[in-house]
């Protein structure tokens, strides 16, 4: 496993992908007012790769779906349901979404990928139990990248 700990902005990082923190898409990506990291993606990708995800349907939870990247520079973002209905994380929730993040960078060859911590915040997750799991869960995958977890500077 080659992870990487970083203090900064999702969007400032030299990767092939990034990965979104993203709902269930049982709430349409129009109607919502996207915050945190989602909100920071939409304002600098446009439109498109919400657009692209809304396609996919209702997700898993822990699910992952690989959309473009919009006018961002990357090459493709890797949107992920960590959370569930009621906008809460669980240790499984952040567990699958990062193995099936990690697997999905894998076939297609993301290599480095960038994440944020999932399941903080709103998740009502702390950044360290977080940051925890999403080493437990590294550490079991054969993703042969560099995972780059970014904790925004206020998570700190």
């Amino acid at each position: 496993m080659n992870l990487k700990i970083v203090h900064g902005d999702l969007l400032d990082q030299d990767a092939d992908a990034i990965v979104n923190a993203w709902n269930r898409n049982f709430i349409p990506w129009w109607l919502l007012v996207p915050q945190g990291v989602s909100g920071a993606i939409k304002r600098k990708a446009g439109s498109q790769p919400f657009q692209e995800l809304s396609k996919h349907g209702l997700l898993p939870l822990g699910g992952a779906v690989l959309t473009g990247a919009g006018r961002l520079p990357y090459k493709g973002i890797i949107h992920v349901a960590a959370i569930n209905a009621w906008w809460r994380a669980s240790e499984y929730s952040i567990q699958e979404s990062v193995c099936n993040v990690l697997s999905l960078a894998e076939e297609q060859d993301f290599k480095p990928l960038a994440l944020p911590l999932l399941g903080a915040g709103t998740g009502g997750f702390s950044a360290g139990q977080s940051l925890e799991i999403i080493k437990g869960q590294a550490a079991k995958s054969s993703y042969s990248g560099v995972i780059v977890v970014v904790i925004l500077n206020k998570d700190a």
